[in-house]
């Protein structure tokens, strides 16, 4: 059975304008709209960017420049540097948000979950104690309790803290 919840915040989804091509290569190449974009940092290898569908308050992602969807054959310093951006990431969330726990992955390939599979990517997902509740479990469903703008602008004011 599927129920039907009233969002009215997500319109702005909806109604977005569809990009054509992949996703993450527009916002590769668009750094004139970074915020638009949700985008909290960039440098020659990747960027990182504000997951708009996410689990948790602060959801982003780790973004190589380079179109591909085989880690495999990722350029070994790109991978590298997402590394150190994904631990430099998990203190940012601990400390700057807050967060108890963090989750770290990446979905590889539609069969291994990737909502957008052309373009690895990799997900940091910040938990904190209780932070699953009924509507999770019995609803299956979310509910997100802070403002998305809000978050985003806090991430991107923390960046130059942990992230140089």
């Amino acid at each position: 059975m599927r129920e039907i919840l009233y969002a009215p915040w997500r319109d702005e989804y909806i109604k977005d304008k569809e990009i054509r091509g992949c996703v993450f290569c527009h916002i590769s190449k668009n750094a004139d709209k970074d915020e638009e974009l949700h985008v909290v940092y960039r440098d020659e290898f990747c960027f990182i960017v504000m997951n708009l569908y996410p689990y948790t308050p602060g959801h982003f992602m780790i973004i190589p420049h380079t179109h591909t969807d085989k880690l495999e054959e990722l350029e070994s310093d790109v991978w590298l540097h997402i590394s150190d951006l994904a631990q430099k990431g998990v203190r940012l969330l601990k400390e700057g948000l807050g967060a108890d726990g963090v989750n770290i992955g990446m979905n590889l390939g539609i069969a291994g979950g990737a909502g957008i599979a052309e373009h690895i990517h990799m997900h940091l997902v910040p938990r904190y104690n209780r932070d699953t509740n009924f509507m999770t479990s019995i609803a299956n469903n979310r509910v997100y309790s802070t403002d998305f703008t809000k978050i985003y602008k806090k991430i991107k004011d923390l960046i130059p803290s942990y992230i140089s």
